[in-house]
């Protein structure tokens, strides 16, 4: 205890020469070791808890009525009870009570959902706006918002969905242009892990990005925009007005041990010093790989050295797996070794069923990753290992490391966040973020309208973009279309090539009526064109990629072993059909339907109108309501026996997913798991999981 005292005289020392994060450190690091020892709470150690701003921390039992007080006094209402947050928590709510647009960079470890979450419950605003960067942070701010709103608010995350007097709205900025007509106005826009819509941080998906913040922007009363480790904003049309606030407060601390020092490549590899820290470090672990590849060495490193544990729910798991996907897959052998692996093709339920597993005592240990844990969940570990500097082909930089590192330690749970390098750290750099307008733009923005912010050169684009698409489509065709918001979240490069294929080789498009066929042996050389419109857009084999789409046709009515041998003589696996499936869903629709568009206004004779097709890809040719059950947790093979059962039908298209979630909510968990003599015992898991996520609190 001597000791402890020492440590506070330190705090103290910090305190007073105002290093106060230095001083916040210490406090964290004496709460850690008080917890590990198990040590007798210090009574004193409350007044540096609350001088360094983390009230939660005050120990209530060992509390001055002044420090009962501050503990109070910072107590909100964050939807499912009170909840004491913590200084600059608190500052943040204030600002936005008041009104105020917030752009606000705060570390991983902040609890900005907390502030998200006490704002509702305050301010009960009629429309909330919430975009994230995947379908899986959707599902989990779906989850969390449902337990706590569900009562009051009707919360969206799908297209097409009717909406409520209440309404919170979750989803993926691509999703964002299907309610523009539907909603007339924001109460507050939030977007979530805004550093996305810079170029510089996602070149694909960053202009659609932008589109929905400048769209979503002129109906909203209030935005707030969140994101880690940015330094600076530069104002843009997509942040005018905005109050920048840089919050570098930590709730826990990153212990970082720089084992790559060890590793000289012949006595003791990287791959030694990999398994050293496994043996020796049982806690929650998350393994950054950076590539797929780097991915396939952890995994099969682990299977290798790992014994099988004996936990039911994980042997329960691996079985499930072997079943329903494939007995040899890496993840089937990894699970039984309570490791999981997250990436962005998995599909939708099977990586939010990995980190429910993450979560549970028996559950998974250990989960191998590409950066896709740090835009896909807010999971975080006792210890987070970096196995190499990349990210895909590209070198770790700065401010991704800093985001995966940042997973590392959790608030009342693991005050210290373990991160072992096995590779040197990238260069530290200073995160200055600039959303900028981009050409792409061109076919979502007025330049009369944003004539003061733009600059001479990018209105010379617009209007370069507007004349040759009325050159090609008429003006007429043109400006209905632009009216309609026809072109949704259409790139305006891809709008321009698919209009000049068609204007240019007409006859490559006019079989293209045959994919409305039953028959998957008439689509292929529609499809071949079609994929030539945009070369390279789908980034798959083109003879591959077809003969994928022919095959998958059977999705609903063909198991996904079967479907695996069929397309085992085109060299597809199950990544691949992983991959191929996640590109089918979204690039392969979002194509077909801009070809779709302009074809029936450049060729309104021939009649053609793909849009069941469409329609049918967009939700792998599964019935609609199947496709949809997976982003709430619930895979298709499950849905399918449920269906079966007779007790709920599924496959009616005209029924909206609210519907059929009230109908599950009427006929209870118990009796959709008994449902089917089909249903085994992991099957009766997951319902369980996806019944938690779709109740409202009584």
């Amino acid at each position: 205890m001597n000791d402890i005292f020492e440590k506070m005289h330190e705090i103290n020392d910090s305190i007073l020469t105002g290093s106060m994060q230095d001083a916040r450190n210490k406090v964290i690091k004496i709460l850690a070791e008080l917890e590990t020892n198990k040590q007798e709470f210090p009574e004193p150690l409350n007044h540096f808890i609350r001088s360094v701003g983390l009230y939660p921390y005050i120990n209530l039992d060992k509390a001055s009525w002044q420090e009962r007080f501050v503990h109070e006094s910072f107590k909100v209402d964050v939807g499912d009870g009170e909840a004491a947050l913590h200084r600059d928590q608190s500052l943040l709510l204030k600002k936005l009570l008041q009104k105020n647009d917030i752009a606000v960079s705060a570390p991983t470890s902040f609890g900005k959902s907390f502030v998200i979450d006490s704002f509702i419950s305050i301010q009960k605003p009629k429309n909330v706006v919430i975009i994230v960067p995947t379908i899986a942070l959707t599902d989990e701010t779906r989850r969390r918002l449902q337990r706590k709103f569900g009562d009051i608010y009707k919360i969206i995350t799908t297209t097409d969905v009717e909406l409520a007097d209440r309404n919170i709205l979750i989803f993926p900025q691509e999703r964002a242009a299907s309610y523009l007509s539907e909603i007339s106005e924001i109460d507050i826009l939030i977007v979530d892990e805004f550093y996305k819509a810079s170029k510089e941080h996602d070149k694909e998906r960053s202009t659609s990005l932008l589109r929905a913040i400048l769209k979503l922007s002129k109906i909203s009363k209030q935005r707030y925009f969140l994101a880690p480790n940015i330094k600076q904003l530069k104002q843009s049309i997509f942040t005018d007005g905005m109050e920048f606030l840089e919050l570098d407060f930590n709730t826990v601390f990153l212990e970082k041990h720089n084992k790559y020092l060890n590793i000289d490549g012949q006595e003791h590899s990287k791959s030694d010093e990999l398994l050293e820290i496994l043996k020796y470090k049982n806690g929650k672990t998350l393994i950054y790989a950076g590539t797929y590849s780097g991915i396939n060495e952890v995994a099969n490193l682990i299977i290798d050295s790992s014994a099988v544990k004996e936990s039911q729910l994980l042997v329960d798991f691996s079985n499930w797996l072997s079943k329903n996907y494939e007995r040899n897959w890496t993840l089937t052998n990894l699970v039984k070794r309570g490791c999981g692996v997250h990436n962005g093709r998995l599909h939708r339920s099977l990586s939010q069923l990995q980190v429910k597993l993450f979560e549970e005592d028996d559950g998974i240990n250990r989960l191998i990753s590409t950066s896709s844990i740090i835009e896909g969940v807010n999971t975080s570990a006792e210890n987070v290992i970096i196995w190499r500097n990349k990210n895909g082909n590209a070198k770790l930089r700065d401010f991704t490391y800093k985001n995966i590192i940042g997973r590392g330690g959790r608030m009342f749970r693991h005050f210290i966040g373990n991160v072992y390098l096995l590779e040197p750290p990238p260069k530290e750099e200073e995160s200055e973020l600039e959303l900028e307008f981009n050409q792409d733009l061109a076919s979502s923005v007025d330049e009369t309208e944003y004539s003061q912010q733009l600059t001479a050169d990018q209105i010379a684009k617009i209007i370069a973009y507007k004349e040759e698409m009325t050159e090609m489509l008429g003006e007429e065709s043109f400006k209905k279309l632009q009216s309609d918001e026809s072109f949704g979240d259409f790139d305006s490069s891809i709008i321009l090539k698919v209009s000049r294929a068609l204007s240019d080789n007409p006859e490559n498009y006019k079989s293209l009526g045959f994919l409305n066929s039953n028959n998957p042996e008439n689509w292929g050389w529609s499809l071949y064109k079609a994929l030539e419109t945009v070369p390279g857009y789908i980034g798959a084999p083109y003879t591959k990629f077809v003969e994928f789409i022919k095959c998958i046709s059977n999705n609903w009515n063909h198991s996904f072993p079967n479907l695996l041998d069929e397309l085992s003589k085109f060299d597809i696996g199950i990544d691949d059909f992983f991959d191929l499936e996640r590109k089918a869903t979204f690039k392969l629709s979002t194509l077909l339907n801009e070809i779709n568009i302009i074809q029936m206004e450049l060729f309104p004779t021939n009649n053609v109108d793909i849009s069941p097709f469409i329609a049918k890809v967009g939700y792998a040719f599964l019935p609609p309501n199947i496709y949809k059950l997976e982003e709430y947790g619930l895979p298709r093979m499950i849905s399918k026996k449920i269906h079966e059962s007779g007790y709920i039908d599924l496959k009616d298209e005209e029924k909206p997913i609210h519907d059929i979630l009230d109908d599950f909510r009427r006929a209870g968990v118990e009796k959709i798991l008994t449902c089917s003599d089909s249903l085994d015992s992991f099957d009766k898991y997951i319902i369980n999981h996806f019944f938690e996520g779709i109740m409202v609190r009584k």
